[in-house]
């Protein structure tokens, strides 16, 4: 039986989307670098969301749209960042190998 994720529909769709395109910006194929180049600076883990978002990395106002989303948004902003986290080049994830280890 294959896992299927439970739909769950976004409550404040202008925020969310606001939201996900400052993510979707700092995950471009061109800024990537300068935002990981950012969060090494930061000496964050890129799998910190929370951290990187309040470091300012994804937009000064990032933190407070984030906030002011319901808590099923939130839950649905921070599972895009981490499916784009992990959608980085394997060759840009071996570049910044100290981003994404676990230790």
């Amino acid at each position: 039986m294959k896992f299927e994720q439970a739909a769950i529909a976004v409550q404040d769709t202008q925020g969310y989307a606001r939201l996900h395109a400052q993510i979707d910006a700092a995950f471009d194929g061109r800024d990537i670098e300068v935002f990981l180049n950012r969060a090494v600076r930061s000496k964050l883990r890129i799998r910190d969301f929370e951290g990187v978002l309040k470091r300012g990395l994804l937009g000064k106002d990032a933190v407070a749209q984030f906030e002011a989303l319901p808590v099923s948004d939130r839950a649905l902003t921070r599972e895009r960042y981490l499916r784009l986290v992990e959608a980085v080049p394997h060759e840009l994830r071996q570049r910044y190998f100290r981003l994404y280890a676990y230790y």
